[in-house]
């Protein structure tokens, strides 16, 4: 017991012991004093702490190897930056205006070498084409026709040499992200090849923000008579009770939620729910997201934070024979074409002891205010946008997005589109 007990006790020191830091500088005039830090899985964000400013400086101790992604959070304000880790020392400096971030410099030399990379490649895929049309109607001895050629001639270069082993990420992200998700028909990986990468890449794959996008692109070169047969395909090299394999098949099943593949959707779904392996974190959340909002299932509570047009301090608060739950945002189109279709009826629906509530994914509180002044349901906002917990907690992927529950918040029905709310409460 004695042995078991140092070697404990040397792991929980070694656990204090910061692998490398995450320091984040902002200007005194920067109000937020809270910021939270997040690393990726998948394309899940995944908290790792929350610090308070010390003279207007955050420092996270990060106690573990990374290599990859990484997110800082100001829920005050609802400012949000992504950089990278390398497993070395983070050191990035804010420039704000009015409370937001108006520009990030990137002191430590692996951010900033990414951000360098990652505008040369932007300035590549957007401005480069443009510039080859300009080219020709200016002659090249002309001093804007020299510098014009010379700004072709730099961008159609190729991305400067990173150095595998002094930046292993850095060389990771745009070696695979050129490979696997170029635009370019001729240079399309095939179906084996990206296979092959899921199977066999490191563990950047996961951190890396990659593999959703790659898995898109793989569903894409099966075409879409084949999307069954090349999910299975996929999951039978992987195999599905490996970790990897977990995290590919939870993002497929969110895949299909966002691109209203139902059938794929719930086919996935049933294959994770009968694991009978240990179900890592990464799938449980999806599971757990799912599960909240099945038809049948009590719709979980929520909090007001500031709620309009209610005295209520949460959801189970309302008291109604039905209630119609809808995810908004004063920013969505279809929102704008659907609430105001809500809104001519109701009066019809109040008469039938109908409620609704809408919990907007806002960001802007001018906006959201302004907007909510037309709306006489209830109306509340965590106001920050596709960070509010509304997102994992009701598997939120898009807006309008719509619940019908009874009197005693049971999930009775599941609208798509305002048209079919109306028609459920025989109001079309």
């Amino acid at each position: 017991m004695k042995k078991i007990f140092t070697v404990s006790a040397l792991l929980a020191a070694f656990s204090l012991q910061a692998q490398f830091t995450v320091s984040i500088q902002a200007p005194a005039e920067f109000k937020d004093q809270d910021a939270i830090l997040y690393t990726l899985n998948g394309s899940k964000d995944i908290i790792v702490s929350q610090e308070k400013a010390k003279n207007n400086t955050w420092t996270f101790k990060y106690p573990q190897n990374y290599m990859g992604m990484m997110k800082v959070y100001f829920p005050g304000s609802n400012n949000t930056f992504n950089f990278i880790s390398e497993n070395k020392n983070v050191n990035v400096k804010l420039e704000t205006q009015n409370n937001k971030v108006t520009n990030i410099v990137y002191l430590d030399e692996a951010n900033d070498i990414m951000s360098k990379t990652q505008e040369g490649s932007q300035k590549k895929e957007l401005i480069l084409p443009a510039l080859s049309q300009i080219k020709e109607y200016y002659k090249d001895n002309t001093e804007f026709g020299k510098a014009l050629k010379a700004e072709i001639s730099r961008l159609s270069g190729g991305s400067s040499n990173i150095d595998q082993a002094q930046h292993p990420f850095i060389f990771y992200y745009n070696t695979n992200s050129a490979k696997y998700l170029s635009n370019d028909n001729s240079k399309k990986a095939t179906q084996e090849e990206i296979i092959n990468f899921i199977d066999k890449s490191n563990d950047m794959l996961e951190t890396s923000s990659l593999l959703r996008p790659i898995l898109v692109s793989y569903l894409n070169t099966g075409g879409n008579t084949n999307v069954g047969a090349s999910v299975d395909k996929l999951l039978d090299r992987l195999k599905v009770e490996t970790p990897r394999g977990q995290t590919v098949l939870s993002e497929l099943i969110d895949i299909f939620d966002v691109y209203d593949m139902k059938e794929y959707k719930d086919k996935y779904l049933s294959l994770a729910k009968n694991l009978k392996c240990t179900i890592t974190d990464r799938l449980a959340s999806t599971l757990k997201s799912n599960a909240n909002v099945e038809i049948g299932a009590v719709f979980p509570n929520n909090k007001f934070q500031s709620a309009v047009n209610t005295t209520a301090k949460s959801l189970y608060d309302i008291k109604a024979d039905k209630k119609v739950i809808v995810f908004w945002s004063s920013t969505c189109s279809h929102c704008e074409t659907e609430l105001p279709q809500l809104l001519a009826k109701y009066t019809d629906l109040k008469a039938k002891n109908i409620q609704i509530v809408g919990l907007s994914l806002d960001v802007d509180k001018d906006s959201y205010t302004k907007k909510i002044s037309a709306f006489p349901w209830v109306n509340d906002s965590e106001l920050k946008g596709w960070n509010s917990s509304y997102v994992d907690t009701y598997n939120v992927h898009a807006t309008p997005t719509y619940f019908i529950l009874d009197a005693n918040n049971k999930i009775i029905n599941r609208p798509e589109h305002v048209g079919d709310v109306l028609e459920y409460f025989k109001l079309k």
